[in-house]
């Protein structure tokens, strides 16, 4: 794993320390990693779905591309 450093507001690191001493996390490191794992998974869903629709779009884009070039023929 690597090492990284960031600055956070305090109010983060309150709440962050609050939930280590709920016994929510382990570490403030853990509770770190838990919320840049979550927001990974959730946005990576959220572009998922934009790429599904994107290469429908290219899909249906061809479709009609192809549906007038083939009407400008006849």
């Amino acid at each position: 794993m690597k090492r990284v450093t960031l600055r956070l507001p305090e109010q983060q690191l309150i709440m962050i320390d609050r939930f280590v001493e709920l016994g929510e996390f382990p570490s403030a490191s853990e509770a770190i990693r838990t919320a840049i794992r979550d927001l990974i998974d959730q946005r990576s869903e959220k572009l998922a779905g934009r790429i599904q629709l994107f290469e429908k779009a290219q899909e249906q884009a061809k479709v009609a591309g192809s549906f007038l070039h083939m009407k400008e023929k006849h």
